[in-house]
């Protein structure tokens, strides 16, 4: 079961790619995280399965423990790699977990719409949005010093996520009127990664609630920078875009038969 892939990354996000318009793949949990296992497989953040939609293509995310969910660096990813395979134009829709979302290329940046936020909530205690994954915002005046793991683990296993299989935990620096720094401990990775696209628009959203921070946000994470454009209405955040960079990194042939043991 030789299966051709791609690896992309988009900020320090790595992700593999497979063109799956056969839907032959075995969407198994085991495997998918083999694969995606930096020590017994390829190694990534995530696992796409590219398909053929009425939207312009469909896009099946796996993070590297099995689960589902959106990935907004991954979902930029698979429009650079649909792209190459002939399914994405220079602007269009693509279908993936939380339905469908509006995609735009320029240049070497891509940016996908996200869905509206109506409220940023407080959940025991923390500053809680979801943005397609749910996650959770902290401020601190200096991220670069944290202890990452020791200080989001509590919080990523808190009973109060228990009903949505966790939380992602984001740190927010406030740089400037436009501009923030962000690090991301992520579940399903359950580690910091380099980036994270939902985590960046929930950070920047939370921020922008209790601050005067004007659109479009900078983001700056450990991978490079991201941009946050939106609208707020009535107290809702409306046309939000997420935008950076999304790269090819290497192209490749996996044995899946290996792969699994």
């Amino acid at each position: 079961m030789n299966w051709n892939f791609a690896k992309y990354q988009g900020t320090g996000n790595d992700f593999i790619l497979i063109d799956d318009r056969r839907k032959e793949f075995p969407e198994n949990e085991q495997i998918i995280a083999r694969i995606c296992n930096r020590k017994f497989g390829i190694g990534s953040d995530g696992l796409m399965l590219i398909r053929e939609a009425k939207e312009d293509f469909e896009m099946v995310f796996f993070n590297p423990d099995g689960s589902r969910s959106l990935c907004g660096n991954g979902s930029r990813c698979a429009v650079r790699f649909a792209r190459k395979i002939g399914l994405a134009a220079e602007k269009g829709i693509f279908k993936t977990t939380d339905g469908e979302h509006l995609y735009r290329v320029e240049g070497d940046e891509i940016g996908i719409q996200m869905h509206n936020i109506s409220r940023i909530d407080e959940i025991a205690g923390y500053t809680f949005l979801n943005t397609g994954s749910p996650h959770v915002i902290e401020e601190k005046e200096s991220v670069d010093d944290l202890d990452i793991r020791q200080l989001a683990k509590p919080i990523r296993y808190n009973k109060a996520f228990e009903d949505m299989g966790g939380t992602n935990v984001n740190f927010v620096e406030v740089l400037s009127t436009d501009g923030l720094k962000v690090r991301t401990f992520e579940r399903g990775v359950e580690d910091e990664t380099l980036s994270c696209g939902t985590g960046v628009t929930a950070a920047a959203l939370a921020t922008v609630d209790k601050r005067d921070i004007k659109s479009p946000v900078e983001i700056y994470t450990k991978g490079g920078k991201l941009f946050i454009f939106f609208e707020k209405r009535d107290g809702q955040y409306e046309n939000i875009w997420l935008q950076g960079p999304a790269q090819f990194v290497y192209s490749g042939t996996i044995d899946l038969d290996d792969i699994g043991e």
